[in-house]
């Protein structure tokens, strides 16, 4: 129980467009016994990747929810822009810079099994995580060719 944070990538396959001209197959089992999962890959609209994890990052939760939730904290799926990214990066690198800017750029959040919101070592190993996450995203994906959606859970 407590605050889980998740940051999806939504690749778009348009696989019910012939004009798409999606072509494979999707195998996947599950279980110990190896349950075939049928997917019909003329129906499959959308693939959705887990592409960044926190927990108790109340701080970073709470930037999510300052800057793209227009201060709704409903556990909603919100997308994100890449310049929604691009400033989360430059606010995480200037916290890294001067820790003295965290509270003013990057403040916790208490709430219900939110986590610590002292600034400390966990803190700052967490802005350190999203920077190399928000890195990563942007060379795996550099024309922003897929959508992406910020949300949480406690």
């Amino acid at each position: 129980m407590g605050l889980d944070m998740y940051f999806n990538r939504r690749i778009y396959v348009g696989g019910m467009y012939d004009f798409n001209k999606v072509k494979g197959e999707i195998k996947l089992t599950k279980g110990d016994m190896d349950e075939p999962i049928k997917v019909d890959l003329k129906k499959v609209s959308y693939i959705v990747e887990e592409v960044g994890y926190w927990r108790k990052n109340n701080h970073i939760h709470n930037w999510f929810v300052t800057n793209i939730q227009n201060g709704n904290d409903d556990c909603g799926d919100y997308y994100v822009s890449k310049e929604n990214l691009e400033e989360l990066l430059g606010v995480c690198k200037q916290v890294l810079e001067n820790h003295e800017l965290a509270e003013q750029l990057l403040p916790t959040q208490s709430g219900f099994f939110f986590g610590s919101t002292e600034y400390n070592e966990y803190y700052f190993k967490s802005v350190e995580y999203t920077v190399k996450l928000i890195e990563e995203i942007f060379e795996e994906d550099p024309e922003f060719e897929n959508d992406y959606y910020y949300t949480s859970s406690w």
